[in-house]
């Protein structure tokens, strides 16, 4: 099921409520693990693979340079239709709601929208994707970069994988936190989701909602 809300303007908003929520916990910001990246649509039009073959399909960081400007891409919502999920909070009108599991245990906030407030940076897509968590994490692109690595959203299906991410993990005793980003610097937008567990593994639960949730490509 794809959001029909339209794209919002800025990620100003959506970055302070994020905070607001990761702020909860303390000193989270300094619980990132340091370390190096893990390195690893282009539109139909772009790939060896039809749309209709979307598992055999990828939008990694550079086919992302591939994209035509007016590119519609936005959160496909595979979770309001998982029982394992609840809605805790509603589209805000900025571009942010937020899904929380049924035993209370984990949340996964996430946006979509223009990235206005993103400083811009140098290189393909990943190196936006770290702007957009520098952003999040009130700290320049550059002290992002060598803590995040790189992961994945599902695309266009929920279980394909394919849209590489950029993504950092905090630790707070048993609590756990994901924050994971993509940039379309052809488009000017971006997809976040940060998923927050008191107790269970937050890697593991992005894991799971990658098998329902993903990424949604209109050229």
């Amino acid at each position: 099921m794809t959001r029909t809300s339209s794209i919002p303007l800025r990620l100003a908003s959506a970055a302070i409520a994020t905070l607001a929520v990761l702020s909860l916990s303390g000193c989270l910001y300094a619980q990132i693990p340091a370390g190096s990246p893990s390195g690893t649509p282009s539109t139909n039009a772009e790939t060896d693979a039809p749309i209709d073959e979307s598992p055999g399909s990828t939008l990694t960081f550079a086919e992302g340079l591939d994209l035509a400007s007016d590119t519609y891409i936005e959160w496909g919502d595979g979770l309001v239709v998982d029982e394992g999920w609840k809605m805790v909070a509603p589209d805000d009108g900025n571009g942010g709601w937020t899904y929380g599991t049924v035993d209370d245990t984990c949340t996964a906030r996430f946006w979509q929208g223009h990235t206005t407030d993103v400083p811009v940076v140098a290189g393909d897509d990943s190196a936006s994707s770290d702007a957009i968590l520098g952003v999040l994490l009130q700290i320049p692109t550059e002290e992002v970069t060598p803590l995040a690595t790189t992961g994945e959203f599902s695309y266009l299906a929920g279980g394909n994988g394919g849209v590489e991410t950029r993504q950092v993990v905090g630790v707070d005793g048993s609590r756990t936190w994901l924050m994971a980003a993509r940039a379309f610097t052809q488009t000017g937008v971006g997809l976040y989701v940060v998923v927050d567990c008191t107790a269970a593994d937050a890697e593991a639960t992005m894991a799971a909602i990658n098998e329902e949730n993903a990424v949604v490509v209109t050229p």
